[in-house]
């Protein structure tokens, strides 16, 4: 994939959930939004979503702390071969073998269980876990407000999502080093593998979305806002009537970097994916066969990294 498109103003979609809690009409407009969002780039923002902005920034500083650490301290948290949790350094995914390796530091975390890598840094384990427990809550409304953008029962997919699959990726896309290859990038283009994506992210830029016609459109940040888009997962999961989109993450040039936080919100391991009734006409075949959630989920780990992972819930 080409690097050198010139992104054109955003199209995505601002899709407010104010009111779609106690307002059956509302709730029936919105998710005919998000359907459309969901046919469309596969992208849109989310406001009025009712996440507390003290919350979202507890958690922002403490990613903040934690990737200003020196590169030992942070190396002995590092990911071992095969789990899914701890720190990433730079040039450790390839997203886009076009690109190079990925100019971005992460740390994953488990919010729900009891990880051994932890970082020593006074109140991290609190701010992720309640920032993980609100960002679960807003996923579990979007998932139902997709099922009615289906024309589903609005509890279509509640059985398939308890328990969710759940996981919180730090990231960090520090200024593009000099010594970078003429291709290398924050996040080569991919799209994510699972259910859903809720993507808090600071106010510097850099991620842009490749729309059904092939244009990259930069998904500037937007106040107050999450941005979220469908998974892989999704999209197979609705015979392809929804999109999962081509997306990539550009550095910035200048001294703060970018950082942004992803909730990878996907069903559970046993959920069994298979072709919802209303996305195929009578007599059209399903596109692909019934699979359970974590059998896909492995699939695309080991395809990635060659081994089955921890209870993998994306690649990012």
């Amino acid at each position: 994939m080409s690097l050198d498109v010139s992104p054109v103003a955003s199209r995505i979609p601002i899709v407010d959930l104010a009111g779609t809690l106690d307002d059956a009409r509302r709730r029936a407009d919105v998710a005919a939004a998000i359907g459309a969002a969901a046919e469309g780039t596969g992208f849109f923002y989310v406001a009025g979503h009712g996440v507390e902005h003290a919350l979202i920034e507890r958690a922002f500083a403490q990613a903040r702390t934690l990737f200003a650490w020196s590169a030992e301290r942070k190396h002995a948290l590092k990911m071992a071969p095969g789990e899914a949790f701890g720190y990433e350094p730079l040039n450790t995914e390839t997203l886009d073998a076009a690109s190079g390796t990925d100019l971005k530091e992460s740390f994953r975390v488990a919010a729900d269980e009891g990880v051994a890598r932890w970082p020593d840094l006074p109140g991290f384990r609190d701010a992720m876990r309640a920032y993980d427990a609100a960002a679960c809550g807003l996923a579990a409304r979007l998932i139902r407000l997709l099922a009615l953008s289906l024309g589903e029962p609005e509890d279509v997919f509640d059985a398939a999502f308890r328990p969710a699959s759940h996981r919180l990726r730090l990231l960090h896309y520090p200024p593009r080093p000099e010594h970078a290859g003429a291709h290398q990038i924050g996040a080569g283009a991919h799209t994510d593998w699972g259910g859903i994506t809720i993507l808090a992210q600071d106010d510097r830029g850099g991620l842009e979305v490749r729309d059904r016609a092939g244009d990259w459109l930069c998904a500037l940040p937007v106040a107050g806002t999450f941005i979220v888009n469908l998974g892989d997962l999704m999209a197979r999961w609705t015979n392809d009537r929804y999109h999962s989109t081509p997306h990539r993450v550009f550095n910035r040039p200048d001294a703060r970097g970018r950082h942004s936080i992803a909730l990878f919100y996907g069903p559970d391991a046993g959920a069994r994916i298979a072709c919802l009734p209303s996305c195929r006409r009578a007599g059209e075949a399903p596109r692909y066969p019934p699979i359970t959630a974590g059998a896909y989920m492995a699939e695309r780990w080991r395809a990635a990294y060659g081994t089955d992972g921890a209870q993998p819930a994306s690649q990012m």
